[in-house]
């Protein structure tokens, strides 16, 4: 006999189990399935576990690169990769818990199987373990399936010598060299992190800048890390083909230039994903599907069939996990009957490089493609006393705004913890507030936040510590 349910939701990731418990909260029976683990791509081999990695590597790296300048030398300081593992899987455990605590206090009914639907009204669920099937019938549908990484013909993703960020994250010893194909955000934190740990890092990028799409003055600060760190970058170059000898992997690689070889003991391959749709049955319930597979949804997530949603990375891009946290939330709340609509004024972004890069609205192109008249104003980390006794001086604010009503458009950070201090950035843009509502803003001494200070009054010519765009005010 088939089972009921207000609410199917298929995909426990951060899009998924959100709109499970918001669901839940607003008096809907939910029924969440997942077919892996709890908690998705971020949870399980995307943010959570790359940060831990990031963080201890960017930890032992400053002991042994930083650490004499505050006169503390440490000697011996070694990196044991099964304890680190161990450490960052712990830590995976520990959210995981959490979540199914979260689902049961809901009342969310959690099963572990794969789901397909049967129309616009009803899924089948593989239930593995039990080798059985079940059928659900549904009012409403919310696919969170995510998305996975791609490969290339001649390197194919296998988890072994060619890895996606999901092998890279649970290798098992310190590769000596790792070729990273795809200069993108994954690229740059996975292997930063591995050439802090050791590693001799080879980054493969087929396009002219690193990072594109990000402003390309952000991404020429951590350029330079690159650089310090002993990265060798190649733009405008494709992998070709790969052989195995040996034990080690050769790679023919052209340019603009040349075509030469290079070696590496893995490949980390991050050059796009598609959206993990085509199993699902979208077909049977009548919902379409673009290029990659993704899923076009309106602003209150509906698909074309309108008691079906959809949310998180398999709606396509930016794949940002708080992005399908807020797009579950909004779809959960539009099925109880809540006018609740995804119109976010911002959505920023954070890339766990060295330096952090973090952004929020417009950037300076963006708003004056659109016709703003546009005035900025920047603020050096360098004149950051809490950065520099961090030894994480490099990078700047750049606050983005319309001169003519002096309202912030948009936030661009490049440097430490500029993935903190984004929030501010993004509140600031959805109460609408002007250059001097963040100037006015009393920031705490001494800070990192007080450059966002800095760069907001740098544009009404009030900046104390920084250059001041225009002159100031009478």
């Amino acid at each position: 006999m088939a089972k009921s349910a207000d609410v199917v939701i298929i995909g426990a990731g951060p899009g998924g189990y959100p709109a499970a418990i918001r669901a839940a909260q607003l008096g809907k029976k939910v029924v969440l399935i997942e077919k892996g683990t709890l908690g998705g791509e971020c949870l399980n081999w995307g943010c959570i576990p790359s940060k831990a990695l990031i963080t201890a590597a960017s930890f032992y790296h400053k002991l042994n690169n930083g650490a004499e300048e505050m006169g503390i030398s440490v000697s011996g300081a070694t990196i044991d990769i099964t304890k680190l593992m161990a450490w960052k899987q712990a830590i995976q455990d520990k959210l995981i818990d959490g979540i199914k605590v979260l689902l049961k206090t809901n009342k969310v009914e959690t099963i572990i199987g794969s789901a397909s639907f049967n129309g616009k009204s009803q899924i089948e669920v593989d239930l593995d373990k039990k080798k059985k099937k079940e059928t659900i019938n549904f009012k409403s549908a919310i696919v969170a399936t995510g998305a996975e990484f791609i490969s290339l013909p001649e390197f194919e993703l296998d988890e072994i010598d060619i890895l996606s960020a999901k092998g890279a994250l649970s290798l098992d010893h310190i590769p000596e060299e790792l070729v990273c194909i795809g200069g993108g955000i994954v690229g740059l934190e996975l292997g930063t992190v591995f050439a802090k740990l050791g590693s001799k890092v080879k980054v493969i990028e087929l396009l002219p800048n690193l990072m594109t799409g990000v402003t390309k003055r952000l991404v020429s600060v951590v350029e330079r890390k690159l650089k310090e760190l002993g990265i060798e970058v190649y733009k405008e170059a494709k992998a070709t083909k790969m052989v195995k000898k040996a034990g080690k992997l050769y790679l023919t690689v052209e340019t603009k230039t040349e075509t030469k070889t290079i070696t590496g003991n893995k490949i980390l391959l991050s050059i796009g994903k598609r959206a993990l749709t085509s199993n699902i049955g979208l077909e049977k319930a009548g919902v379409n599907t673009g290029k990659g597979g993704f899923i076009s949804v309106n602003t209150r997530q509906q698909t074309n069939v309108s008691n079906i949603y959809a949310v998180g990375d398999c709606t396509g891009q930016p794949f940002l996990a708080h992005r399908a946290t807020k797009q579950g939330i909004v779809a959960a709340e539009v099925i109880a009957g809540k006018t609740s609509e995804a119109d976010f004024k911002a959505m920023p972004g954070a890339i766990f490089t060295d330096p952090e890069i973090a952004y929020a609205g417009l950037s300076e192109a963006e708003a004056k493609k659109i016709g703003f008249d546009v005035r900025i104003g920047q603020a050096s980390f360098a004149a950051s006393g809490r950065a520099m006794t961090q030894l994480a001086d490099s990078g700047f604010v750049k606050v983005i705004s319309d001169d003519k009503t002096g309202v912030i458009l948009g936030i661009e950070i490049v440097g430490p913890h500029a993935s903190d201090l984004i929030s501010e950035a993004a509140l600031a843009l959805e109460m609408g507030a002007t250059v001097e509502d963040l100037g006015f803003t009393v920031h705490p001494h001494p800070t990192l936040p007080e450059m966002v200070m800095e760069a907001a009054e740098a544009i009404e010519g009030k900046a104390i510590h920084v250059p001041n765009t225009r002159k100031r005010k009478i």
